[in-house]
């Protein structure tokens, strides 16, 4: 039987998770997706997905698996973002800060039950090396495995797991044909 995936799990998975802990929680927003600290009229931290997409907030919730504390203070973590239409420096450096999220993503879809691909989010720019950009992020992903998921990814992944019933994370998860392909 094929797992259905909604947002609304990943919303009251998060929020189960980091709300009280982290005073963030997860929200589906109408736009693109950024990350908002606490505030006068808010008084929570808030990962604001993009259109309800099931994908994005698992991308959103990886980035902020990888912020630190003071980034988490800050909006969008005090990112500069280059939209799409990147030429190949622009891309290069987008691809460089993606890794260590993108890889997390993939064991977050591991652990869901959900299909990875990776997002060099360049439609309108240089064309990516996609199969290149892959392999950066399979084998960060194999360092984690390896070395250990950060903390709060530990956490998230271990929920997943619950959640959808699925087993331990392995190398073989991200070393299938399947998983390399293009």
């Amino acid at each position: 039987m094929a797992v259905t995936h909604h947002y609304q799990d990943l919303i009251r998975l998060f929020d189960g998770q980091f709300a009280a802990s982290h005073n963030t929680r997860l929200i589906k927003g109408d736009d693109e997706p950024v990350y908002l600290p606490a505030d006068a009229a808010i008084p929570y931290h808030r990962i604001i997905f993009a259109h309800g997409f099931y994908a994005s907030a698992l991308h959103e919730i990886a980035h902020w698996c990888l912020a630190g504390p003071r980034r988490r203070l800050l909006e969008d973590y005090g990112y500069w973002y280059c939209p799409d239409g990147r030429n190949a420096e622009q891309q290069a450096e987008f691809e460089q800060v993606e890794i260590k999220p993108q890889a997390i993503e993939w064991a977050f879809c591991i652990a869901s039950g959900k299909e990875f691909k990776v997002s060099t989010d360049n439609l309108n720019g240089v064309e990516p090396d996609r199969a290149a950009f892959t392999a950066r992020v399979q084998a960060q992903a194999l360092s984690y495995l390896e070395s250990g998921f950060p903390e709060r990814a530990r956490q998230f992944i271990q929920a997943l797991q619950r959640f959808y019933a699925t087993p331990c994370i392995g190398v073989k998860d991200f070393i299938s044909e399947d998983a390399t392909r293009v």
